[in-house]
């Protein structure tokens, strides 16, 4: 802090001679000027004396014991200040916001009527320690009470995502006790598979007024999402000798909401939390299902001895009390009775700064402006070899070869001068496959980027991850007309005739190849229960996507650039091959691939980390104008190593640069890929080979668009200095 009061003292005092030297005044700054001065002083000190008084006063909270995490005044004034940096919007002129505007900008808070009933929306029953979640309802609990239609976009399809109503009614500001909802008749193969969900740490996942279910400890000062569907305890806890697994069957909610009548009319909810409890309940032969019945719904009037009986005390977590999963002394099934409470309590917590709890946890944005600044130091460094070859060697090399004069000088020159008749010959291997390969990669940056400019303005909101992925997947199709333009005008400079083939390639080749591993991947799900497996209808709607959209606009692109003349290139291409010399060690595949996907890896290794806990760890991730700026660092060091690569190789008289301008950069996949590998060791706990599998499923899938892309801004990036470089050459 002392450092950068420094610097803001030094940038104004800087300012303020500059002022001084503008107006010309040799007898000191007019009135005006002193005045202004005065009061950028004043201002700053004042605002240096308010930080100081705010850490103070935080750190005296801390020191009192308050916590982070609960609704009170006390609680939310230490959020607010440890959540300071993260507030703030604008690109230059930061300016202090809530996260609500942060997170969810244009979202207009929902009021409430009182005595309305809501009901809290399911989400996936999931866990860290394995990627394979299920529905609400896959789990022996309550049927669905209230059917509601909830819009599903292609993004929340395709991961599966089925939001339903959960079966807790709650009536806007009425608190009330156990209420019991039903009995379940859970048998021996449930059991199994309850007794692995509790294992794996799966959690049920829940939202009320958009807002998901919190656990809270004000003891321990920490909130998670989410409830765990039970708990396991040891021998030592349980007397047993064994391990014993419990059941959560009863949720107590708490519910926060603020009322204003001066501001709004009705009530906002500004908290969701719950406290899961493991109890016995006593069921008569009244209550239990009739029949061959799995369960039975029960009335509000109907009483369960231990939930809404005569003198029944508040409903907690007793020892002696739990709900074992386990069979019947004599083999019968497990009877479950599920019951909830509801507790309205009004709170000082305005509806804007209800998101503060959920990432108050979260890394500092300082972390992600480091990352930026350790991808600034590649590109620098890169750059100072781009210039020391441009403007220096390259100079030179030009300069000296335009001057010479006789053929016997010509002769004894070596380098990259000598391949000119040679370093536009098309690609002999493939050619293709090749420009099917750039055009793709085009095609795969173009939406990335799109999509992160929509974002930044605001019309895409990274925490809605199914509206993210689908824009990501129109911007896809969208983007097609770019990958046929790209693919053909290569095709075309290879001197190949099979355009129709080229366009359908293009078309087809990453979309094909994704579907059938995604189908393969969905097969499998489907057999596990899974509740990210895909139905057929959208496995339907995503090939109409693609031919009816996708498909066209790669024929449009194709024949846009089919049309144009063949890329010019300042040099004839002679007709017989120049032989090849031993290349040096430095610039022979594999160890050149191996060499230049280093540095464009590096670039975004750091932003990485945060992307995959987004993604696997459930974490949330919304700075996507810090994604943007490490894409474009990214696709600087593609390009300023690709340069430096063909440079090297051409030095050593090797004119076949197509292919190793590609793979050059296209080798940083496989960085990712590695990556992901040491992420799953070390990061995850994953349970199980299915999950494994998945993982590294979707894994391959990223670092092999990540690989496309690389390549891509190698490839033409290389194109445009070969064309600049021999274009200063004076050849007969």
């Amino acid at each position: 802090m002392m450092k950068n009061s420094i610097l803001k003292a030094l940038l104004i005092t800087a300012l303020l001679h500059c002022s001084n030297f503008v107006e010309g005044n040799d007898n000191g700054p007019p009135e005006s000027g002193r005045k202004k001065r005065t009061g950028l002083i004043a201002k700053h000190k004042q605002k240096k004396d308010m930080a100081k008084k705010e850490a103070a006063k935080y750190q005296e909270l801390r020191q009192q014991g308050v916590d982070e995490v609960s609704n009170t005044v006390e609680a939310a004034a230490m959020r607010d200040y440890k959540l300071r940096k993260k507030k703030r919007k604008g690109l230059i002129v930061k300016r202090q916001s809530s996260l609500a505007n942060v997170l969810f900008p244009g979202v207009s808070p929902e009021d409430y009527s009182p005595s309305e009933s809501i009901y809290p929306i399911t989400d996936f029953v999931h866990s860290k320690k394995t990627n394979i979640p299920f529905e609400f309802y896959d789990l022996p609990f309550c049927k669905q009470r209230k059917v509601v239609k909830i819009r599903k976009n292609l993004g929340t399809r395709l991961q599966g995502m089925s939001p339903k109503p959960a079966p807790y009614e709650m009536n806007i500001k009425q608190s009330h006790s156990c209420l019991p909802l039903c009995v379940v008749n859970v048998n021996g193969k449930k059991i199994r598979w309850l007794r692995r969900l509790v294992e794996r740490q799966y959690r049920v996942m829940m939202s009320l007024d958009q807002l998901p279910v919190l656990m809270r400890s004000k003891e321990l000062n920490y909130a998670v999402r989410g409830y765990p569907v039970g708990f396991k305890a040891p021998p030592s806890y349980t007397g047993l000798k064994h391990e014993e697994y419990y059941l959560y069957n009863h949720l107590s909610f708490t519910v926060t909401y603020q009322e204003d009548s001066e501001e709004f009319e009705g009530v906002r909810i500004t908290g969701f939390d719950v406290h899961p409890v493991s109890i016995a309940h006593k069921i008569d032969d009244k209550t239990k299902p009739k029949g061959e019945a799995i369960q039975r719904s029960l009335m509000d009037d109907e009483v369960i001895g231990t939930c809404n009986g005569p003198n029944t005390e508040e409903v907690v977590n007793d020892p002696s009390s739990y709900l074992a999963l386990r069979l019947g002394s004599t083999g019968e099934d497990l009877m479950v009775a599920y019951s909830y409470s509801v507790d309205w309590q009004e709170a000082d917590l305005i509806w804007s700064d209800r998101w503060d709890v959920y990432v108050i946890g979260s890394h500092d944005d300082d972390v992600h402006f480091f990352a930026i600044v350790n991808s600034l130091m590649i590109v620098l460094f890169l750059t100072g070899a781009i210039a020391t070859i441009m403007i220096r060697t390259l100079k030179q090399d030009i300069a000296g070869y335009n001057e010479m004069n006789t053929l016997e000088e010509s002769q004894e020159e070596t380098g990259w001068k000598l391949v000119h008749g040679d370093v536009f010959r098309p690609p002999q291997n493939h050619p293709m496959l090749f420009s099917v390969l750039v055009g793709t990669g085009t095609q795969v940056g173009a939406a990335i980027i799109l999509s992160l400019l929509l974002s930044i303005a605001k019309f895409i909101n990274p925490l809605k991850k199914g509206q993210t992925l689908t824009s990501l997947i129109v911007l896809y199709v969208l983007c097609g007309s770019a990958a046929g333009f790209v693919s053909a005008r290569l095709y075309k400079f290879s001197d190949e005739k099979a355009w129709k083939m080229n366009t359908i390639m293009t078309a087809t080749l990453l979309p094909g190849c994704m579907v059938v591993i995604f189908m393969l991947l969905n097969i499998w799900l489907s057999f596990a229960g899974a509740a990210t497996a895909v139905s057929f209808f959208t496995i339907l709607s995503l090939f109409g996507l693609w031919v009816c959209i996708s498909a066209p606009l790669v024929f449009v692109g194709s024949f846009f650039g089919l049309k144009l003349a063949k890329i010019e290139v300042p040099t004839k291409t002679n007709q017989i091959a120049r032989f090849i010399p031993e290349v040096p060690w430095y610039a022979a595949p594999p160890l050149s691939f191996i060499l230049g996907g280093v540095l464009p890896f590096g670039s975004v290794c750091i932003e990485l980390f945060f992307i995959m806990s987004a993604i696997w760890l459930h974490q949330i991730y919304y700075v996507m104008g810090f994604l943007l700026a490490v894409i474009l660092i990214l696709a600087a060091t593609c390009a300023e190593v690709a340069v430096v690569m063909c440079y090297l190789q051409l030095c050593v008289e090797d004119h076949r640069w197509y292919w190793k301008s590609f793979f050059n950069t296209a080798s940083a996949g496989l960085y990712l890929f590695l990556y992901s590998l040491w992420f799953l060791i070390s990061r995850l706990d994953l349970v199980g080979v299915l999950p494994v599998v998945v993982y590294v499923t979707y894994m391959s899938m990223m670092s092999i668009c990540f690989g496309l892309f690389c390549g891509t801004v190698g490839v033409l990036t290389s194109f445009w200095f070969t064309r600049t470089i021999y274009g200063a050459l004076k050849v007969d």
